[in-house]
Order: structure tokens, then C-alpha cells, then sequence
């Protein structure tokens, strides 16, 4: 799956994942490759990026969305940090 996370100032990641940890509105979530089309909100979090089944890399955001389609992920996010 390819992902994208981005906050208005700058794309703070890029590449292909196995799949990701995303902090919803109402609760945390995981998407994996092939997953349905879907849109989210996000709250206060960490994201984890699941590179592969054993590297991993996290980043604390503050709010955001995400979209899924077609195996590509972008999530859009303000005050992030690694």
C-alpha cells in the first residue's frame, strides 16, 4: 500500500507500507493493504506506520483525515511530530 502523510507545510512521508495505525475521532483504527475505499476524520494521536511486519515508525498529530482508495493512503494532518 502506498502512503502519504501531509500537513499544510510540508509531506513528512512518502513510500510503501504494510499498513497503518490511525487515531480516529472515536477510537483508534488499523488499514491494511487492499483495504475498501474509506475517508475518516483523525483526532489526537500517534499514527504508526507499519513498514513491514517488524519495522515500524511513529508520528504524534493533533487532528486530520485520511482517505483510502485504490491501495494508496493520504492522510492530511496539522501539528505533527515525529
Amino acid at each position: 500500500m502506498t502512503l502519504e502523510i501531509l500537513t499544510p507545510e510540508t509531506k513528512l512521508y512518502s513510500g510503501e507500507v504494510y499498513g497503518i495505525q490511525l487515531p480516529g475521532i472515536e477510537g483508534s483504527f488499523e488499514v491494511l493493504e487492499k483495504h475498501a475505499p474509506l475517508v475518516a476524520a483523525l483526532g489526537k494521536g500517534t499514527i504508526k506506520i507499519l513498514k513491514t511486519k517488524s519495522e515500524t515508525a511513529t508520528y504524534k498529530v493533533e487532528s486530520g483525515f485520511v482517505e483510502v482508495i485504490n491501495n494508496t493512503a493520504t492522510v492530511l494532518v496539522e501539528g505533527a511530530t515525529e
